[in-house]
């Protein structure tokens, strides 16, 4: 019974250990999420700004370019993947990987290869794991990201885009990363980089009114050329730091329900060694009792 008392003690021990380990955890993730959460705002109103002016090129220009032209076929696709450099963040990483695994069945589907650059450890464990190959890889700082990480990924991807397929070059970019929604709800969403795909920000004339009339200066292809690194940048790096605030609230919710467990376990090991410690009572009482017992017996 000794040895039962001292098992529950070691592990009631053990879970407190935890406990202060994923508190200190869900803090840290709870203070960073708010400064994310104001990068996420600040960032995306420039990115949605540089979309709108490249679709106002687009849409208001008779002019074909890489950057919104329809390849006439597709033979190679790049997907990019926003996955995050440490663990403990819940289903953070493991449901952009099955979204990425999603959009690979599908682009192979269709008769298009696939490449990988991929962002954060645990894309990289992933792939290496399953010994497949990637074009590029970038590790570090996948909860606080840099501009500068962004437009490293921006140059790499525009370098392989403008080459030829033949030369091992893409004819599509897509990202798949984390969107923040909330504290409660991060989403995997797959977007096409290039070329542009969606018009958004351009509104659609009434009834009563006529589309307006551009005129650009320079020259369209001049003003398309400038905005490509721009776009590609900026929409990286808005991509890069919603997957940074889904990663702090991921990390938030996962270690606060790691906490409640330990809480949990704390509770029922201290009510079992309780149960312990009073047996142990019980039969020493018993023993005793027992034994006064015997000795009244034996001096009669």
């Amino acid at each position: 019974m000794g040895a039962q008392l001292r098992v529950y003690r070691q592990k009631i021990k053990s879970a407190q250990t935890t406990k202060k380990i994923t508190r200190a955890m869900e803090l840290i993730s709870a203070s960073r999420i708010q400064k994310a959460q104001a990068r996420v705002a600040a960032s995306t109103p420039y990115s949605r700004a540089v979309t709108r002016a490249v679709s106002a090129v687009a849409t208001y220009s008779n002019v074909e370019h890489l950057l919104t032209t329809e390849p006439e076929t597709i033979n190679r696709a790049a997907v990019v993947i926003f996955a995050s450099d440490r663990g403990l963040a819940g289903a953070f990483s493991s449901q952009v990987l099955r979204e990425a695994e999603e959009l690979t069945t599908l682009l192979r589907s269709q008769g298009k290869d696939v490449t990988y650059f991929l962002v954060g450890r645990k894309a990289i464990a992933y792939f290496s794991f399953r010994h497949r190959v990637s074009e590029r890889v970038w590790t570090g700082g996948t909860d606080q990201p840099t501009f500068e990480t962004a437009k490293e990924i921006g140059e790499a991807l525009l370098e392989t885009f403008l080459r030829d397929s033949e030369d091992g070059g893409v004819d599509e970019i897509h990202i798949v990363y984390n969107r923040f929604v909330s504290m409660v709800t991060q989403i995997p969403e797959v977007v096409r980089l290039l070329p542009l795909e969606v018009v958004e920000g351009v509104e659609e004339p009434g009834s009563d009114q006529v589309l307006p009339l551009y005129e650009f200066e320079p020259e369209v292809e001049t003003v398309l050329d400038s905005l490509l690194p721009v776009y590609i940048e900026s929409r990286l790096f808005n991509a890069m730091l919603q997957s940074a605030a889904s990663e702090h609230a991921s990390r938030q919710k996962a270690m606060k329900s790691a906490s409640d467990n330990a809480d949990k376990l704390i509770t029922d090991y201290t009510r079992l060694s309780n149960n312990a410690r009073q047996s142990e009572i019980t039969q020493q009482i018993s023993e005793i009792v027992g034994g006064a017992d015997a000795l009244s017996s034996a001096k009669k």
